[in-house]
């Protein structure tokens, strides 16, 4: 016997439609509550790994102090291999003075010994 398409449900289809409704929002929000308890469990273990303002500040400036000290030493290093390279450069001149200069006289004894102008 079919039921014609005007006809109204029955208080037992819509009895069932109901609890079946029920069912389904029911474990609707278990499910819901399963994936909030894992996200929270997650943003709580993000957390634990979450640095303070304070703690990154003080971290911040240690750096900064770090960089300044290594910048010092590099300067007061730069200055020193200056200076070392002066004294090498002077040294050098001192030495080709050193050497040149007996030269430069011998020859000069020896020009004029050449003219005549002996002593």
């Amino acid at each position: 016997m079919s039921v014609p398409p005007t006809a109204e449900p029955t208080l037992w289809e819509l009895q069932r439609a109901l609890s079946q409704l029920r069912e389904d929002q029911r474990t609707g929000i278990a499910g819901l509550r399963e994936d909030l308890r894992g996200d929270l469990q997650a943003l709580a273990a993000r957390f634990e790994q979450v640095v303070t303002k304070d703690v990154y500040q003080a971290d911040q400036r240690l750096m900064t102090q770090r960089v300044a000290v290594v910048e010092r030493d590099l300067a007061a290093e730069a200055r020193a291999r200056q200076d070392a390279e002066a004294k090498a450069l002077a040294g050098r001149r001192l030495m080709v003075g050193a050497f040149l200069a007996p030269l430069a006289v011998t020859a000069v004894q020896l020009w004029l010994l050449s003219k005549g102008a002996g002593p």
